[in-house]
């Protein structure tokens, strides 16, 4: 069983590569399977949540080839099952984009129920509502969404309340469509605008994506196209942290910095010197941190997945913090393994964290309850007195490359490793 043994107290000091973004690229390539022609994706990153995908994808007769370890090539000419079964998908999110991209260009697809971290439901009914809109019969069977459509039509659909996920699907769905499709209350994430801009690069006609409202003009089919992935905003948003909790001093390059403006914000507020460059932020922290208040939001809030991470810098700020969670319901599981390591924190109504900061942390043995949570589990226990082992770190290779990797090149005293023996050679080697 894979896991990190981690050495704490050393400040975080370098430059890290941002890889591209893990949620853009789950529905991009979805998005290929809506065209015949061969389709290029570029700057993916190297998670395992990409294979996943990418076998899905294979499994219903399309041709996929890894061209290098960051770009992959998509021809959806030869699908010859719109049914998506594959054991991986019940295990990750994004498999349902394959429902709007198999209704927009095939009418029908049947999709197995997503899975992904268990952090909160992440309901569907904003993806059914769109669908049928649209003119899509869909119900769900045997933990399959089936969705079919004699022919789509143009609609004006309301997103009852924002939701990534149901944007991007039914924008997808909408780009085959006849006519004109008008969706209200639209999620703003980078990652909805990178799809957008993946389909009208391959001939859709999609416009006003990243605001309320985004319009659709129906095409009859889609080319194929070279496309490059946006950075990722929670990667570099984590190492941003990082510097902040271990009083580091941290350049994240390849990133959009109007994506990190929320994170950019509160990393300020908290005490952190924030340096922006075109395409380049340095994080020093280098005073103690100070206390505030966070709320998670839909972007261009402070977002969900950036919400452990801050809890983590927090309870080591001075004074009492207070995180509300506004995006998911079950959020704070990783609370108790903070503690354990010593941090001073208490849940309140599922949805609320009271922080009252301490000192420091202490070395222990920790186990992540999912993705982000991981990350920011490991961070604090960079800046923790002593030795921790964090275990279960396969949640964290589902969105993070090289995760160890990186953080040994900023000077942290970390290791994966397998065995007992493992780990006190680890202890033997940094003392």
């Amino acid at each position: 069983m894979e896991e990190y043994v981690i050495k704490g107290g050393n400040p975080l000091v370098g430059d890290v590569e941002i890889a591209g973004a893990k949620n853009a690229a789950l529905p991009v390539f979805a998005a290929a399977t809506m065209t015949d022609e061969t389709v290029y994706i570029d700057n993916i990153p190297d998670v395992r949540d990409m294979d996943v995908m990418l076998e899905a994808i294979a499994s219903t007769g399309a041709t996929v080839k890894r061209v290098s370890r960051h770009k992959v090539l998509i021809n959806a000419g030869n699908i010859n099952n719109l049914t998506v079964e594959h054991e991986g998908c019940k295990k990750i999110r994004g498999s349902y984009y394959l429902l709007g991209a198999f209704l927009g260009k095939y009418k029908q697809a049947e999709v197995v129920l997503p899975g992904g971290c268990d952090i909160g439901s992440r309901a569907v009914d904003q993806h059914i509502k769109g669908f049928r809109a649209l003119g899509a019969e869909v119900m769900i069977e045997h933990g399959l969404i089936k969705a079919r459509a004699e022919r789509l039509r143009g609609s004006h659909i309301y997103m009852d309340k924002v939701s990534v996920g149901a944007t991007i699907n039914v924008m997808m769905a909408a780009t085959m469509a006849e006519g004109m499709t008008i969706i209200e209350n639209c999620a703003k994430e980078p990652h909805v605008v990178d799809v957008a801009s993946f389909l009208n690069s391959c001939g859709a006609n999609i416009r006003g994506a990243g605001t309320d409202v985004i319009k659709i003009r129906g095409v009859e089919r889609l080319h194929g196209t070279d496309y490059t992935i946006i950075p990722d905003q929670i990667e570099a948003g984590t190492f941003m942290f990082a510097a902040a909790v271990t009083k580091g001093d941290v350049t994240v390059k390849n990133v959009i910095p109007k994506h990190l403006e929320s994170i950019t914000a509160k990393l300020l507020e908290i005490g952190c010197e924030v340096e922006e460059a075109d395409d380049c932020i340095r994080v020093v922290a280098s005073k103690p941190l100070a206390h505030t208040q966070v709320r998670t939001l839909p972007y261009p809030g402070f977002p969900t997945d950036m919400q452990p991470q801050m809890t983590v810098a927090l309870a080591l700020a001075k004074g009492t913090s207070i995180v509300t969670e506004s995006v998911f319901e079950n959020r704070f599981k990783y609370v108790d393994e903070l503690i354990r390591m010593g941090a001073d924190v208490k849940v309140e109504g599922g949805d609320t964290a009271i922080i009252d900061g301490v000192d420091k942390y202490t070395g222990a043995s920790i186990t992540v309850p999912d993705l982000r949570a991981g990350a920011a589990l490991v961070i604090a226990a960079l800046a923790a007195e002593g030795y921790s082992t964090v275990d279960d770190i396969k949640y964290i290779e589902r969105g993070y490359e090289d995760f160890h990797i990186k953080l040994q090149n900023l000077g942290a005293q970390i290791e994966m490793v397998e065995t007992d023996k493992d780990v006190q050679k680890f202890k033997l080697k940094v003392g």
